[in-house]
């Protein structure tokens, strides 16, 4: 096996066509229930359980998880989720330092996406791409590290308690999230943090947002990704407002996975685009 890509959980993506691929997973305790963000995980389980927990983390995966899922594989490219919100990326590092020393011949190319879910797939796609057209495995990371200079991931959120209990948001913008009907417009920052940018009144002025916000970052067509936690006819909504500003787009809807589905929380809504 000569290329590989490898992701953790947060893109959403336990398989890929036409290139080997592997998913690794991410964690989400729930009081004392270990929730392993996989192909088997019960997401419904989940959020009942965290609708009546006291307390609830996540935890990233361990150097020998990535090393598994490296196999044999010559040249690896790893995409983790972004290192400013999880040490996710910081254990792909370690892993990658172990492989190499074990395997000197071989490469991991470490990806950090400063994102999570959709976009993270639109990484994973374009290095697919460029895997299929037989590039050097350093001319793929290159072309890689330009691409993500071009790609962003917008978020429309319900509720901000689990990022809020984590950390990852103040306490006092996660009040704001579910008061009188307000949803938190955001996006992905260039250091990989959350960044609020709007504060609506209302799903359809959340939609709204959203496009008005791809304009001004730039998107004119191409690539969008849109995941969502139970709430797949604001999804459609969106497509459609992005459809009629930019009729030719490329738009893929999907549930998100355990991780995104804890952080997006029911009603989320997380869309990956590039410019």
């Amino acid at each position: 096996m000569k290329y590989k890509i490898v992701s953790d959980s947060a893109s959403d993506n336990l398989t890929l066509d036409s290139v080997p691929f592997s998913s690794v997973p991410l964690h989400i305790i729930v009081d004392q229930e270990d929730f392993v963000d996989n192909a088997d995980v019960d997401i419904q389980k989940m959020e009942a359980a965290l609708a009546s927990c006291k307390r609830s983390s996540t935890a990233c995966p361990g150097t020998d998880d990535w090393i598994r899922a490296f196999e044999d594989a010559e040249t690896i490219f790893c995409v983790t989720i972004t290192s400013a919100l999880s040490g996710s990326h910081a254990s792909a590092q370690a892993a990658k330092m172990e492989y190499e020393e074990m395997h000197p011949e071989r490469h991991v190319y470490i990806i950090d996406s400063l994102s999570t879910g959709p976009e993270m797939t639109l990484i994973i796609e374009k290095l697919r791409e460029l895997i299929i057209l037989e590039m050097d495995g350093a001319d793929i990371y290159r072309e890689i590290q330009e691409y993500t200079q071009h790609t962003h991931l917008l978020f429309s959120l319900e509720s901000l308690a689990n990022l809020a209990r984590n950390g990852r948001v103040s306490h006092a913008v996660a009040k704001l999230a579910g008061i009188l009907g307000i949803r938190v417009v955001g996006q992905a920052s260039s250091h990989g943090e959350l960044h609020i940018l709007s504060k609506c009144r209302g799903e359809q002025r959340a939609l709204l947002c959203m496009v008005k916000q791809m304009k001004e970052l730039g998107y004119t067509n191409g690539r969008v990704h849109i995941a969502h936690n139970q709430n797949e006819e604001a999804a459609q909504k969106l497509m459609l407002q992005i459809q009629a500003a930019f009729p030719v787009s490329d738009i893929r809807i999907r549930q998100t996975q355990a991780l995104c589905s804890y952080y997006a929380e029911k009603g989320g809504l997380l869309v990956g685009f590039e410019c």
